[in-house]
């Protein structure tokens, strides 16, 4: 697989890396564990060398699986957690990103993932409590002490953004963008190219939307999230429907899938921008990780982004407790 640098980094990584959350959390019952090593190391094999987890996915045991998968070419492979949420059993989570708390989830995840070091570590949420230079001054010294690698956000806004960097680099922003989601474009993408962070968007196929397999109005068990999304409690306007019969018209043409049209629509906007989809399916890993290689015309990328461009890009996409939790 090709490789792509995250902005001015030089973190280098696969130009489709694997968004392990699905695997354990967020979508349905867990995967067995020997089904998500296999699919792991089926990644590994088909060239991904970028992998995302986090403290949150389970909680906790999302960090592990990735661990126990990736042992075996720890040396190959990048991995990326995250921080910044209070975990106690039964509880809702709530924002936590104290220095004190940062550090001991850090030596946690550590352990899980079974690493010397981390080689992106995200601040899941900003937390509104704690500022934002003494999260990044913490992440400086985690550096210095040779636990992390590269430091990262995740869901942040640009105010944020600057304030982070200004401290500590900041390596990579990961935020939802895709056909279906565009609100990045207005601010934060500029920010990015400005300050040479590379973008890792979660969700790059509309959390299924985009690939035709699922649609506004279904039914889905009662441990998937997305059950509980604004986007999929209502009924899809017409510029949805249009956008995802045209995604799949073009795949047709070439006898590709929708997915892959859509992952090559977000590798063309900017050549820092690394999707990391995720999926439990091993036939699905590959048509993913093959859209890395794929190209489309000018006139068809054209197409695609003129039938996005009618599509609804704002409101919440989450629950509000959820959406609050978003710096913009």
């Amino acid at each position: 697989m090709i490789t792509r640098t995250l902005g001015a980094s030089g973190l280098e990584v696969s130009a489709i890396g694997l968004g392990c959350m699905g695997l354990s959390h967020g979508f349905g019952q867990p995967v067995a564990d020997d089904h998500g090593i296999a699919l792991i190391r089926d990644a590994v094999d088909r060239g991904v060398t970028f992998f995302d987890t986090a403290q949150v996915y389970g909680p906790y045991t999302n960090e592990e699986l990735v661990g126990k998968a990736l042992a075996p070419v720890r040396d190959q492979v990048v991995i990326a957690t995250k921080f910044g949420f209070g975990i106690q059993p039964g509880q809702p989570n709530t924002l936590n990103s104290r220095p004190d708390h940062i550090r001991e989830t850090v030596d946690a995840s550590l352990r899980r993932l079974g690493v010397e070091k981390i080689d992106l570590l995200y601040q899941h949420r900003v937390d509104p409590e704690v500022p934002m230079e003494e999260v990044a001054g913490t992440v400086t010294d985690l550096i210095a002490a040779g636990k992390v690698g590269h430091f990262g956000l995740s869901e942040a806004g640009v105010e944020a953004i600057r304030r982070a960097h200004a401290v500590q680099p900041v390596a990579a922003l990961q935020s939802e963008y895709s056909l279906w989601w565009r609100e990045p474009e207005a601010e934060i993408l500029p920010t990015l190219a400005e300050l040479g962070i590379g973008f890792v968007p979660f969700s790059p196929l509309g959390k299924g939307f985009l690939t035709g397999t699922v649609s506004t109005g279904t039914s889905f068990e009662t441990d998937d999230v997305r059950g509980r999304l604004p986007r999929f409690g209502r009924q899809a306007p017409e510029a949805d429907r249009r956008l995802v019969e045209l995604v799949a018209e073009i795949g047709a043409r070439h006898q590709l899938t929708a997915a892959q049209v859509a992952l090559a629509w977000l590798l063309a906007r900017q050549e820092w921008i690394v999707p990391i989809p995720g999926t439990t399916k091993l036939h699905r890993l590959a048509e993913n990780t093959a859209a890395a290689g794929l190209y489309l015309t000018a006139d068809e990328l054209a197409q695609i982004t003129a039938a996005s461009d009618q599509v609804d890009h704002t409101g919440d996409r989450y629950p509000a407790a959820m959406q609050a939790w978003i710096n913009r």
